[in-house]
């Protein structure tokens, strides 16, 4: 990402330097950071006191960032009519909580479209996760379900963007049924790069609910469907590299590496992980790394200190807040405490206890003995105080 100096930008934006100051200051200035005392801005950027304070969306639908207008990492978007949307979202992959809750709140005093009040909506109950405030989940649920529709194809989305908040906290009961079945023909064009990403989480959501017996599917049983998952990911990774939609690919990219994960196949796991944090870390973007921690079981965190020192150190920051946030409201909901000091080790081996392996079977996977993993279920006992093999679930 090429950089200017704020007496670059004031040239370009025919304001004086003092000004250019401010608005970074005032965070006003996508991407803007501080470099030894002084700001530097992105080449591309334009100057916000241009931005029309009308939000009317460049594209149908609410995830603006899941599309081509971020097609490449560095490149962010100069379509003023989407400013404080986009802005937020942005906001938001990089872990930047508080300016994402301000830019909602800011978005919301505008006479917004449906698309804006979703992606609104959206955004605060992400937020209220991370910050493990249940009034805030509600409240986010109650601004989307309100939002103003006219068209059928507005209000498929509104129960699509409903059933995306509850899939947050692994619920999957609210999808719609043309959702289930592949069938983003009711929505508009623009929102199909979220719609697979949202796909995939919610077929990923399944087969982990088929492996942990919570559910049954005739026909299919333990990780048989784990293992279909990246079948159906990588066509679609493919296709979001020659869409140049960069965000739905990070997403898809980490969705398939758990899957592999999941199934021990570490190498092709490796493959896609590093590919994700490589793309997501030349534009900052360590909220969406943060997200996909505690799925991989220290892996995750092992490629990104090889790969960007600096995004593991700000990842390992993030992770805490987000664990305890999620924790705390995930707990809340499932009326469970949830324990938030377990190790990735102890949480790999209560998820392989979770999906059925016997301990003989887990010490043969993790090459440790039979004594380590009976040693570690009673460790993960005494900080649960879970003694239900079944109810492991809770914690992994």
């Amino acid at each position: 990402m090429e950089l200017m100096t704020v007496k670059q930008a004031a040239i370009k934006w025919k304001v004086s330097e003092r000004r250019v100051q401010k608005l970074c200051s005032d965070g006003r200035v996508i991407g803007a950071i501080k470099l030894a005392g002084s700001w530097m801005i992105p080449s591309n950027s334009i100057s916000p006191t241009k931005i029309n304070s009308n939000i009317l969306m460049p594209k149908k639908t609410p995830f603006l960032d899941m599309t081509n207008l971020y097609s490449e990492p560095g490149l962010l978007l100069n379509n003023k009519e989407a400013y404080v949307l986009y802005e937020a979202q942005i906001a938001y992959r990089r872990g930047e909580l508080d300016k994402v809750y301000d830019k909602s709140k800011e978005l919301l005093k505008f006479n917004s479209d449906t698309y804006a009040i979703l992606g609104s909506g959206m955004l605060l109950a992400l937020c209220a996760i991370w910050k493990g405030d249940l009034q805030l989940w509600i409240e986010a649920k109650k601004l989307v379900c309100g939002a103003p529709t006219k068209t059928k194809e507005e209000r498929d989305i509104v129960s699509l963007t409903i059933a995306i908040i509850d899939s947050s906290l692994y619920n999957n009961q609210d999808y719609p049924e043309w959702f289930k079945n592949g069938n983003f023909e009711v929505l508009p064009a623009d929102s199909h790069p979220a719609a697979k990403v949202y796909y995939i989480k919610y077929l990923y959501i399944t087969a982990f609910s088929v492996a942990s017996k919570q559910i049954e599917i005739d026909g299919i049983s333990g990780l048989s469907m784990m293992n279909m998952i990246p079948l159906i990911i990588e066509p679609l990774i493919t296709q979001a590299v020659v869409d140049k939609t960069i965000i739905p690919e990070i997403y898809l990219r980490l969705s398939c590496a758990v899957a592999y994960n999941n199934t021990s196949r570490k190498d092709e796991a490796i493959i896609h992980l590093d590919k994700a944090i490589n793309l997501a870390c030349k534009d900052r973007l360590y909220g969406i790394l943060t997200e996909y921690v505690r799925h991989f079981n220290g892996l995750l965190e092992e490629r990104l200190k090889e790969i960007d020192e600096l995004g593991y150190a700000v990842v390992t920051h993030l992770y805490k807040k987000y664990n305890d946030g999620w924790s705390k409201i995930i707990g809340v909901v499932r009326n469970k405490m949830i324990a938030t000091n377990i190790t990735p080790k102890e949480r790999e081996i209560a998820k392989l206890i979770v999906f059925g392996f016997t301990n003989k079977e887990i010490s043969k996977m993790l090459n440790i003995s039979e004594s380590t993993v009976k040693q570690t279920l009673v460790r993960i006992t005494n900080k649960t105080k879970i003694y239900d093999k079944k109810e492991l679930i809770y914690i992994i």
